[in-house]
């Protein structure tokens, strides 16, 4: 039995990837700048992000600075305005609170992630949350997933981490921590090889707790 869970948070708990990726989208269009959604994808699997093509064509640093914090404005902005629950979290969470205890372990920054939850109740089954700045080094490093480890007190073996990007799954992978991806249409041309488990809805992870072995 699987004692412990840590979940990554975009794209698992809640549905904000493509609000990123637009966020950027429309950063880099004020510039002049169209970004290629299918290379962005691809980038992704890569631990490369929203500027990886605007340097590529050229764009200095110094702009690309400035429209990161116009890019992290929008984003902030969407989160506000657009709807990014995903349907049964709150329940599955609900039920797999009996039986494990939970935490998250996120690359988003403490800014974004309070928005994202300053009216929803996802946290109050979290015996904590790790935010970007809870660490030094982030995924596909293993430093995120053993600092919840640490957290929590827990060994490698009874816990699972949830993601649902192949760089959270490297990150899981190196930290010795079986992980089982949750389906995402927006990361589902990702390498899962070395994925344990793999889902199309949190509820599932029940089975998978009581019984890791099946």
């Amino acid at each position: 039995m699987k004692k412990f869970i840590l979940f990554d948070h975009d794209g698992v708990l809640v549905d904000t990837e493509f609000w990123y990726y637009k966020a950027g989208e429309r950063a880099l269009a004020d510039i002049g700048f169209t970004m290629d959604k299918n290379q962005y994808l691809r980038d992704m699997t890569q631990s490369l992000g929203t500027w990886a093509q605007a340097r590529a064509a050229g764009i200095d640093e110094e702009l690309i600075n400035k429209q990161r914090e116009v890019r992290n404005a929008y984003y902030q902005e969407y989160l506000r305005t657009e709807a990014i629950e995903i349907e049964g979290v709150a329940e599955a969470l609900a039920e797999l609170s009996k039986y494990a205890r939970m935490a998250i372990v996120t690359t988003s920054k403490r800014t974004d992630f309070e928005l994202i939850h300053e009216k929803r109740q996802i946290t109050s089954y979290m015996d904590f949350v790790l935010v970007r700045e809870d660490y030094e080094r982030t995924k596909p490093h293993p430093e995120p997933y053993l600092t919840g480890l640490k957290r929590f007190g827990a060994s490698k073996e009874e816990t699972l981490v949830v993601e649902d990007s192949n760089r959270g799954l490297s990150s899981a992978v190196a930290a010795g921590i079986e992980c089982a991806i949750v389906h995402n249409d927006f990361t589902k041309t990702h390498d899962f090889t070395g994925a344990k488990y793999r889902i199309n809805h949190l509820i599932e992870l029940k089975d998978i707790i009581l019984n890791p072995a099946g």
